[in-house]
């Protein structure tokens, strides 16, 4: 087999990632080994995806014994495992159809698509504003990238997609001035990832709701890192009691596998006649029959609740690390996805405390350059927990202690 190694990466890549030093090649559980063996305790799940942790032995059974029967079909054929996990998706949600696709970027440009066709049913052409929200982020796509409210991501890409409106997150005042006949969908995060783990306010989910009923324009909860059990519920738009009329899923939904789904109600399906929107690979039977192992593991009492106690634990550890070291404010989030922001003297250092962690065995995230993102396994152990949070205290004690030191002039 051919060596490889973190320099490889240089000569081979596209350079528009700067990955870290470490290659891992195993994992198990909520734990990874790199080449060298070193062990990492995993409070990452690949950006919230390996939702099971790694290599779940009924997640590996499903794709095995896929993997003897079909790969692949693409959408001249419908297959078994696709058609189970839509019955299985709408059965536990609001949705009445499902369009299957490969990534969270690829499920929000058909919820987007799906919103302007709406839209152009609906009218003469005026009716195409869609309205999101500044730090939210919703794909790659030229047209997911510049939904999102991040300038940083669009620079060098223009022209970009036009009659796109960003307004203030959680800002229900500026979205009931904004918002009109014109518009055709409003796009949200429950909790903002990218934009810092900011959750919705109540008054804001259900004033979307209202405003978007009021000018028959369409809901839609961007749900790629908040679905699959990560906030204590099947999705997020349970704790609201709010129901949009679209819903996008991916990351968790394959526990590492990539699939990604957009969840819709009847009214807003059948805007997408024949021939509309496509996808090759979208309902690939493998995908879809880990999808369905996914789902069957995480939709039950136990694992549901499991999260809001293992969250609890996360919480509590943080806040006694970020008083110890003056490092973090009080944490926020929902279940298991965790931002802890930093205090003023630790600004625009959150990946400072992320390189320091892999030196102490512990992968973690940033949510922007001044919050932490925990987003560990649902089931992760509670003796594993304990031993991450112990590994995040020495790594921030050790950037306190070089902080002290510099302070001092040692």
């Amino acid at each position: 087999m051919q060596n490889v190694t973190r320099a490889t990466f240089n000569h081979v890549m596209v350079p528009n990632y700067a990955p870290s030093d470490i290659i891992p090649v195993r994992g198990a559980g909520s734990r990874i080994w790199d080449q060298q063996g070193k062990e990492y305790l995993d409070f990452a799940c690949g950006i919230a995806v390996t939702l099971l942790g790694h290599c779940h032995p009924k997640l590996v059974a499903a794709l095995t014994e896929q993997a003897g029967k079909l790969w692949h079909l693409s959408n001249v054929m419908t297959n078994e495992p696709a058609l189970r996990l839509a019955q299985k998706l709408t059965a536990a949600t609001f949705a009445d159809r499902v369009f299957f696709c490969n990534s969270g970027g690829e499920a929000n440009e058909a919820a987007f698509k799906l919103a302007r066709r709406f839209g152009n049913t609906q009218s003469d052409g005026r009716k195409n504003q869609i309205i999101s929200f500044y730090n939210a982020f919703h794909g790659r796509t030229l047209f997911t990238v510049s939904v999102g409210g991040q300038a940083k991501y669009t620079q060098g890409f223009e022209p970009l997609p036009g009659n796109i409106k960003h307004l203030p997150y959680n800002d229900l005042a500026t979205l009931e001035e904004e918002i009109s006949d014109e518009t055709c969908a409003v796009v949200l995060e429950p909790v903002q990832g990218e934009g810092g783990i900011l959750p919705a306010t109540q008054e804001f989910i259900e004033g979307a709701r209202r405003l978007c009923d009021k000018h028959n324009a369409l809901l839609i909860f961007d749900e790629v890192q908040t679905g699959m059990g990560r906030s204590g519920k099947l999705y997020a738009y349970e704790h609201f009691g709010v129901t949009p009329d679209v819903l996008t899923s991916a990351k968790g939904l394959g526990g590492g596998f990539p699939i990604g789904a957009m969840l819709c109600t009847q009214k807003a399906a059948e805007v997408l006649q024949f021939g509309t929107h496509g996808s090759t690979y979208g309902g690939n039977p493998l995908a879809c029959a880990v999808g369905e192992a996914v789902l069957d593991i995480v939709n039950t009492p136990e694992v549901l609740a499991g999260v809001e106690a293992r969250a609890k634990l996360l919480r509590e550890g943080l806040d006694v690390i970020g008083k110890r070291y003056g490092i973090f404010e009080p944490v926020r989030g929902m279940g298991l996805l965790i931002g802890a922001p930093l205090t003023a003297q630790w600004k625009g250092r959150a990946k400072d405390i992320v390189n320091a962690g892999f030196r102490h065995g512990l992968w973690t995230l940033v949510a922007g350059p001044d919050v932490l993102r925990l987003a560990p396994s649902l089931i992760i152990a509670e003796a594993d927990l304990a031993e991450g949070l112990k590994r995040l205290d020495a790594a921030c004690a050790e950037l306190a202690g070089t902080a002290v030191k510099k302070a001092s002039g040692g």
